[in-house]
């Protein structure tokens, strides 16, 4: 094999690891549901004291209409950051940033109106299992309790506003 036609190969070969490593980096879990976890739902396993870590970010402009939005807006409720159940709608909008800027102010976290990893351990924090079991039953706000808990499969649910047991997962809303 010539000179000419090993450097030919070896700049077929660079040029593929290059674009499978593009494609590796921008298909990573960040950029799936979870944004962190990658997976569909808020989820957790295990002792529950340490679930939310690596929940995904929720913001006016990602999963902004979801039932993870609408868990994060029972959480609001509850520590009496939106003042009506009506407020818990699954929409991510200007209301739901205030309140979350002012939630992460009282919490000493940075103001952003993002929901990411540091926001959703802090809350977190709150998880109950009142029945000792070992699974999460209510979230202890500052105003109210409320329920949540995991699923058998580790996904997170909640009653949204009209008593309706839901998921809270990343890619839908049907919370109401």
């Amino acid at each position: 094999m010539s000179w000419s036609t090993k450097r030919i190969k070896l700049g077929a070969c660079t040029v593929g690891a290059l674009t499978a490593a593009v494609l590796a980096v921008s298909t990573t879990p960040a950029a799936a549901s979870g944004t962190f976890s990658g997976r569909a739902y808020v989820y957790g396993a295990g002792i529950f004291s340490d679930d939310w870590g690596d929940e995904g970010v929720l913001s006016t402009s990602t999963h902004t209409y979801s039932n993870a939005t609408c868990l994060w807006q029972k959480i609001l409720w509850a520590d009496g950051y939106l003042p009506y159940l009506s407020d818990v709608d699954g929409i991510f909008g200007s209301k739901t940033k205030s309140a979350t800027q002012a939630w992460q102010r009282f919490h000493q976290l940075n103001d952003d109106g993002v929901v990411g990893k540091a926001t959703f351990s802090m809350a977190n924090g709150a998880l109950l299992d009142n029945d000792k079991n070992g699974t999460v039953d209510t979230f202890d706000g500052y105003k109210y309790k409320t329920s949540i808990w995991r699923d058998s499969e580790g996904r997170y649910a909640f009653y949204d506003g009209d008593g309706q047991s839901r998921l809270a997962g990343y890619d839908y809303r049907t919370c109401s």
